[in-house]
């Protein structure tokens, strides 16, 4: 019996031993590709500390290339030349933010006209211009009546003022007599009166050419409201005067944000001629009222502050403005000169060490003409450039400065 098993299993060793043989080929390129997988996995083996050392350098390189692909090299010296300035960003408070249009007025009561007193032709005293500042008493226009079919009315005045006054002290010395009554007597006296309060409003500016009208108040000239040549008649304006000490800033705000004019406390505004940000809190500004209603032309509500003119803000103007409405807390805010704006991608730049800066794209919320609200991209403690953006960004596209060589 043993013996049987044992000629079974030569038997079966032959077959094999045939079959291999007749499949030569296949199984020499199963023994190539074990031979190469072994050479191979004999090479790594043999070379695993060599080659270890070879990933990690190369990994090592890259991880230096990535951190330094994108970014800007800008010497401390030329950055400080270009006024580039960086700081560190800390959440703060910052206000929700309506965005709407409006109109800076002269206030009430700082704002005056000079009118004619008399009728006649316009001219101006020496130069009158808008903008020139004025004094209370100083001549601005002469009115001149000459050659008119009804006269001088200065001389009128006169003429007058001295007829009633014979007539009064006429009527006066007969009075104690009782030759005239006393009502002719109370008459004459009105009639002499009011002649002579006449007679010394227009002659008291009046001169051999004509009747001169001063300035009203101090101030600075808003408009001239008549030209050279003009005819005017009594009470008619003539020049505007106003004070500028105090103005008033209308904003008009849509309907659909009615519900938030109760939480509206300031306001900040940017003029159109020096694209200056105003904020109403360095004006000593307050709010005065809001509308309950929007206009019979329109589907705004005004809204009213009052501020104190430093001088460079002209009454009249057309204003963009940013009212502030209710407070938020740890916002990340960041200054309009830290943004650069990209196809209407806006993107900020990181200062990473003494010279690197890195491009970082931005989400923004809140705009208030000051600041903006970063929604995502800055977290705190970020060093941010907050001026000289655009001189970090024309480094990076211009490439004028050399690669980044330092050591890490």
């Amino acid at each position: 019996m043993k013996k049987f098993i044992f000629m079974g299993v030569i038997g079966l060793f032959l077959l094999g031993s045939c079959n291999s043989k007749s499949g030569e080929g296949h199984n020499h390129e199963t023994e190539e590709h074990a031979h190469a997988g072994h050479d191979h996995e004999g090479h790594d083996h043999a070379n695993e500390g060599a080659g270890h050392k070879h990933d990690d350098g190369h990994d090592h390189g890259a991880e230096a290339a990535a951190a330094h692909s994108d970014e800007i090299i800008l010497p401390p010296a030329k950055a400080q030349a270009a006024g580039v300035e960086s700081d560190i960003i800390e959440p703060g408070a910052f206000n929700q933010v309506i965005k709407t249009s409006g109109q800076v007025m002269a206030a009430q009561g700082d704002e005056s006209v000079a009118v004619a007193t008399v009728a006649g032709v316009v001219s101006f005293h020496s130069k009158v211009i808008e903008g020139m500042s004025v004094s209370k008493g100083t001549p601005l226009v002469v009115l001149s009546s000459k050659n008119m079919a009804d006269g001088d009315p200065v001389q009128r005045a006169r003429i007058a003022y001295e007829t009633a006054r014979k007539e009064y002290e006429r009527m006066k010395e007969l009075l104690p007599n009782k030759i005239v009554s006393e009502k002719d007597f109370a008459q004459a006296r009105q009639a002499y009166e009011n002649a002579r309060i006449s007679y010394e409003a227009v002659a008291k500016n009046h001169s051999a050419q004509g009747q001169a009208v001063p300035s009203p108040i101090n101030g600075y000239v808003k408009n001239l409201l008549v030209k050279e040549g003009d005819y005017v008649t009594v009470g008619q304006p003539l020049v505007s005067i106003t004070q500028n000490r105090r103005l008033f800033l209308r904003a008009d705000v849509s309907e659909k944000y009615y519900p938030y004019l109760r939480t509206i406390g300031s306001a900040n505004f940017r003029t159109p001629y020096n694209n200056k940000v105003y904020t109403l809190k360095d004006l000593n500004g307050r709010l005065l009222s809001y509308g309950k209603a929007s206009g019979d032309n329109g589907y705004y509500v005004p809204v009213t502050f009052e501020f104190d003119n430093k001088g460079d803000v002209i009454p009249g103007s057309f204003v963009e403005i940013f009212l502030l409405s209710s407070p938020m807390e740890n916002v990340i805010s960041l200054p309009h000169t830290a943004l650069t704006e990209e196809q209407g991608s806006f993107f900020v730049y990181l200062q990473v060490d003494e010279e690197g800066y890195k491009k970082q794209l931005v989400t923004l919320g809140a705009d208030n003409g000051e600041k903006v609200q970063i929604l995502s991209g800055v977290k705190a403690g970020d060093k941010v450039v907050t001026q000289g953006a655009y001189q970090v960004k024309l480094a990076g596209a211009t490439n004028a400065i050399p690669a980044h060589s330092h050591e890490h």
